[in-house]
């Protein structure tokens, strides 16, 4: 009777193996998969040729405006230029509002810390439709870095309607309302004033003399609208603050602290990151038509201003220093002023932005040197920024444990013979780092 048990249990047993072992030998022997798609090909025969699987092509807009990597080519052939020596929560669903366009909630973050309620302010981007996902990781950046811990708006701007695509996934990642507008066609487009032979044969020039952008019309659009049009749009009136975003910016520190509060609370119009001086051949005739504006309206002209960073002259000349304005935190209202409507439009009537490549950088920072008391300018140094081969890196290395930055001080260019740092801490009186001395 006790071998029973054994016995059945040996039968199970040997039931198990010859089913297993049936199994094994009615698999194929190989497993053939599309190297395409990494889909199984069903009852695949070798000897019969089988075409790869079709993967749709991504669909995308017009091209980009900028090109980086010129900008990188001639940014680095102007970094070794000899330069003359300066003295010394979850996640919420996209939603739609009763104006049909996509909302999020605000983005409860574990780090959430909450935005004054008082404080008006959001980012700015332009973008086209082609650089969203260049966009997308800039955004990212941001959001991870400072606005998911106050989750504030985000306005798009485009010279022409954005795709449904490019408005889901920017609303699904920005922790702040998200708005979208359409550029009015005056606003990116020739002036009735321009002459449009001269125009066109000053982009054949500066293209034979291979100046970056030479040739491009879009850059100059675009150079016009962010001096003299952005700030209109009607998306931004209720704004008091914004912060300018572009595709492939990089924000390397935890920022645990609001900056538009920072700037409000000490009487700050402008912020910056990077100083940089611009190219001498795109504006061969702005500092003599600023210098034209001033004579006729020298009330606009503030008395404690930073005229010494951007002329080593008292005035005469352009030093060509600039602040680099991929990167500005700033007042609106200093843009709606009526000293920078009137220099604006002084300019626009000029013709410049068309028939040499006036860029908005020397411009705001022309405006904000001459029209502002000196102290309301702020040099973030704490940021770490990147875009291009351009970088802000805080050089204390305690603070970048304590900010878990990712930037290496070795890329500053804060101190560089190319860069206008020198001179913005020279003439503001401000102390530099310990460290510079070893970043230079």
């Amino acid at each position: 009777m006790a071998k029973l048990p054994i016995i059945r249990i040996a039968s199970i047993i040997g039931a198990i193996v010859l089913i297993y072992g049936f199994s094994v030998l009615s698999r194929p022997r190989y497993v053939y998969v599309d190297s395409t798609s990494n889909k199984i090909i069903e009852n695949f025969n070798p000897q019969v040729a089988v075409p790869p699987a079709q993967i749709p092509p991504i669909q995308v807009g017009g091209d980009s405006i900028k090109d980086n990597s010129k900008e990188e080519e001639l940014a680095n052939a102007q970094i070794h230029q000899q330069q003359p020596k300066i003295p010394e929560v979850a996640s919420n669903d996209p939603i739609k509002g009763d104006d049909g366009l996509l909302k999020v909630p605000a983005d409860k973050s574990k780090d959430f810390i909450g935005k004054d309620k008082d404080i008006k302010a959001t980012f700015v981007t332009l973008a086209r439709n082609s650089e969203l996902f260049k966009l997308i990781e800039s955004i990212r950046s941001v959001e991870d870095r400072f606005n998911r811990k106050f989750n504030y708006d985000w306005v798009f701007l485009n010279d022409e309607e954005f795709t449904q695509e490019f408005k889901d996934l920017t609303t699904a990642i920005c922790s702040g309302k998200t708005k979208y507008g359409k550029i009015p066609k005056e606003h990116w487009s020739y002036p009735d004033f321009i002459d449009m032979e001269k125009a066109a044969k000053a982009r054949a020039d500066m293209k034979a003399a291979k100046i970056i952008y030479g040739d491009s019309e879009s850059y100059r659009h675009m150079c016009r609208f962010e001096s003299g049009f952005f700030w209109q749009n009607p998306l931004l009136d209720e704004y008091d603050w914004y912060w300018r975003v572009e595709p492939e910016i990089k924000i390397h520190c935890d920022l645990d602290y609001d900056l538009f509060k920072f700037m409000r609370d000490n009487n700050k119009k402008y912020g910056f990151t990077i100083s940089i001086h611009e190219f001498s051949k795109t504006i061969p005739t702005l500092w003599q038509h600023t210098k034209d504006f001033i004579n006729e309206n020298k009330q606009y002209l503030h008395p404690n201003n930073l005229l010494d960073f951007i002329s080593d002259d008292n005035g005469e000349t352009y030093n060509l220093c600039h602040f680099w304005s991929n990167f500005e935190i700033a007042d609106l209202n200093f843009w709606r002023s009526q000293a920078y409507r009137d220099y604006f439009n002084y300019l626009d009537k000029t013709g410049g932005f068309f028939y040499e490549r006036w860029g908005d950088a020397p411009i705001h920072s022309i405006a904000a040197a001459l029209f502002l008391d000196k102290n309301e300018i702020h040099y973030f140094e704490d940021v770490g920024y990147n875009h291009g081969v351009y970088t802000q890196c805080p050089l204390n290395a305690q603070y970048r444990y304590d900010h878990k930055c990712h930037c290496k001080p070795e890329s500053d260019f804060t101190f560089r013979g190319y860069s206008c740092g020198k001179k913005y801490y020279q003439v503001m009186g401000l102390e530099k780092p310990k460290e510079w001395v070893d970043f230079q």
